[in-house]
């Protein structure tokens, strides 16, 4: 999506040409879907995770809202119909596959939001989405969808407030402020600054530099400016410049070695070497772009909208 919103197209070609090139050998072999991870020989490690398949569907959608390209129409297409497939009786979607191919019975708020913007357009399945949504991860009384409504301390996490603002339309602003729970100032490791901004939950043992681009973006299109230039401004005082290119430099994916969602350890380098997607969501808010845009669903009837009712 960075090079599809810089006009980069042949680059973004060349990540959807990968994937194209694999509908039959990955995506529609043997559970399907395609895997969350690879090494650096493409060798998938057969994990297949319904949220990152529906990122590669969000941005197949944006490729082709800024080019008008039916390329990777077929690829689209197998990738929704996979989605789909994981669909429980409920309407909500269950999280795909592990590596050893036993099925994950288990539901991801996050990766459901994903789909709901992912797939386009909006019919029955998407009502039964928003019931499984409304009745079973929306906390009526702050507001808020929940990543584990049965865990106390991590009931909460932060791309459910800044995702959910960006997605779902007329979604209540107060989403934002509520994200608080999640602030914390870290001092970051790479050059001993202090940084302000959000983890990715209640544990606040690291700024999140993805997420708090995010709320940076969040902010950015919800009128709050001011808030937005803050926390890029906190952002910047990450950046490491690149060992393997001139003129280059980026952001690493924590200020420090804190916990992840719950409390699984950052991976060596998480705080001290550059990362793809918080650089990724630093460029969106730059250029104002919300990479859930092209996905908004305009037309729910409002009986549908639990956020509204």
């Amino acid at each position: 999506m960075v090079f599809t919103i810089t006009e980069d197209y042949s680059r973004a070609e060349s990540i959807f040409d990968f994937f194209n090139n694999r509908i039959n050998s990955e995506l529609n072999n043997g559970v399907g879907g395609f895997s969350q991870f690879r090494d650096r020989n493409g060798i998938p490690n057969n994990h297949r995770w319904l949220g990152d398949n529906a990122w590669l569907l969000i941005a197949l959608n944006n490729y082709k809202s800024f080019t008008g390209s039916s390329r990777y129409n077929l690829l689209s297409e197998q990738i929704k119909n996979w989605i789909l497939s994981l669909q429980d009786s409920d309407g909500g979607f269950f999280s795909g596959y592990g590596s050893d191919g036993a099925f994950l019975n288990y539901k991801v708020t996050e990766g459901n939001i994903d789909v709901y913007n992912a797939v386009l357009g909006y019919d029955s399945s998407y009502n039964k989405l928003l019931q499984f949504l409304g009745a079973d991860r929306w906390n009526s009384n702050n507001g808020n969808l929940m990543a584990w409504p049965e865990n106390p301390k991590y009931r909460y996490a932060l791309d459910n407030h800044s995702w959910a603002y960006l997605i779902f339309k007329d979604y209540p602003i107060n989403t934002l402020s509520s994200a608080n729970r999640f602030k914390c100032i870290q001092t970051a490791s790479i050059n001993g600054n202090t940084i302000n901004g959000y983890d990715t939950d209640e544990d606040r043992d690291a700024v999140f530099i993805e997420g708090t681009g995010q709320m940076a973006l969040a902010f950015t299109l919800s009128g709050q400016k001011e808030l937005s230039d803050f926390y890029l401004k906190e952002l910047f005082k990450l950046k490491i410049s690149s060992t393997m290119h001139t003129n280059a430099s980026g952001l690493p994916y924590s200020s420090n070695l804190g916990t992840a969602y719950g409390d699984a350890p950052l991976w060596f380098g998480a705080d001290t070497k550059i990362a793809i997607s918080s650089n990724a969501w630093y460029l969106f808010t730059k250029y104002q772009f919300n990479p859930f845009a092209v996905g908004i669903k305009t037309s729910v009837p409002k009986k549908d909208q639990f956020w509204l009712n």
